[in-house]
């Protein structure tokens, strides 16, 4: 079995592991990419990244590269009652991190990146599976490349490799989850008329819908379609699109907002629970992005993370020459921003999106208080995770003090 060495492997070329391995590679570290796909194609998942999430990727130096993916800068946030806008809200000057939403064809966004990557020196294999981790001190990937096996050691494996990560599993992470609650439902469509400068968003509180359109220009919108799993409804196929309509409609948007759309991808549903590593680092071995933890993708925060966790993972990597202690160091910034969106994402979830007539007293109590000061709702999606959210946080942020 042929073996070499390399000083970072990072298995999964998609947005978390491409950023990390342009980073690092940039930084002189020998880095190789293993992505299981040739070409990137369309699947239903996050496309926008959020204002702290966009400051996260300029501080990667990746604003060059959002542009060249054709990211669409969303500047406003409108909410909507009906045919009736009720909120319109400048992100750029209303966000701690002063940055719009950039909505991006997803596809395009993996292949500037992982082109990025590959420029500032880093090895891409693409095509090629991992078959199996080897954690420990010197830790080792093992693959098949040409009907021969492979064994690599390096430094530190990354897994970048997503929702149900093959490495966290192979490595032995301890992994945790919620509840099943919410089922999220996408899929790209042409023709919708909306302006292609604001993120859309209908929230429908009987029911425990939620629709979020984001316009990523050419006019192309990514509308998504958040509700209760209680349903057992799932769509899945083209053939369900005018289904999938008639329920966004049925949340509140006006019906001549689709009147012209049409697919252009697949539509699909997944489940929108949260799944994550309890510590996301372990025996020579570091994951990031999904991989770490699949976020809820109703209050989109995936690609957002995925970022922080490159940035935060390559500056212990460059700061300390044991990547272990560096590991380590990361893990614990990780657990304590994603325990913040983790915990936010509970209380929208509970506050806005459950239904029933405890639900409903439970916003009867806390909407009055929001609008006398605006600071009991953290702006932790928009803003990114600040302080942690205590007990007080807690009773302040449901109107309970």
């Amino acid at each position: 079995m042929a073996t070499e060495k390399h000083d970072l492997i990072v298995i999964g070329g998609g947005v978390g592991g491409a950023s990390l391995a342009g980073a690092m590679a940039e930084a002189g570290a020998d880095v190789l990419v293993l992505e299981s796909e040739t070409q990137f194609r369309d699947r239903v998942r996050g496309e926008a990244v959020m204002p702290w999430g966009v400051a996260e990727a300029k501080s990667l130096g990746l604003e060059e590269t959002l542009t060249k993916a054709g990211a669409n800068p969303l500047t406003y946030w409108d909410s909507y009652q009906g045919a009736d806008r009720s909120g319109h809200r400048n992100l750029v000057t209303t966000t701690k991190a002063g940055e719009p939403v950039q909505a991006c064809y997803h596809p395009d966004l993996q292949e500037a990146l992982l082109t990025r990557a590959e420029d500032l020196g880093a090895t891409v294999w693409r095509g090629v599976r991992a078959t199996g981790v080897e954690p420990g001190p010197q830790p080792a990937v093992l693959l098949t490349l040409d009907g021969n096996e492979r064994r690599l050691t390096t430094r530190l494996i990354v897994g970048a490799d997503g929702r149900g990560s093959s490495v966290r599993a192979w490595s032995g992470f301890r992994v945790e989850r919620d509840p099943e609650q919410i089922l999220v439902t996408g899929v790209l469509l042409e023709g919708v008329a909306l302006s292609d400068d604001a993120t859309h968003a209908w929230l429908d509180t009987s029911t425990g819908q939620f629709v979020l359109n984001f316009p990523q220009g050419n006019d192309r919108t990514r509308s998504y379609l958040c509700w209760p799993a209680s349903t057992g409804r799932r769509f899945s196929g083209v053939s369900d699109v005018p289904e999938f309509l008639q329920n966004v409609i049925a949340s509140g948007v006006p019906s001549d907002v689709y009147a012209q759309a049409k697919p252009v991808g697949p539509l699909a549903t997944f489940d929108g629970r949260s799944v994550w590593a309890t510590r996301a680092f372990r025996n020579g071995v570091a994951l990031v992005g999904d991989a770490a933890a699949n976020t809820d993708p109703t209050w989109g925060q995936g690609l957002s993370m995925a970022l922080r966790d490159s940035r935060v993972l390559k500056d212990q990597l460059l700061a300390n020459e044991d990547w272990d202690q560096a590991g380590e160091a990361y893990a614990e910034g990780r657990q304590d921003y994603y325990g913040i969106v983790h915990t936010m994402e509970i209380w929208q979830t509970q506050l806005l999106m459950e239904t029933g007539p405890e639900a409903d007293a439970r916003r009867a109590k806390a909407f009055p208080t929001w609008r006398e000061d605006r600071t009991r709702n953290p702006d932790t999606f928009l803003s990114g995770p600040g302080a942690p959210l205590d007990e007080a946080a807690r009773r302040r942020f449901f109107g309970e003090d």
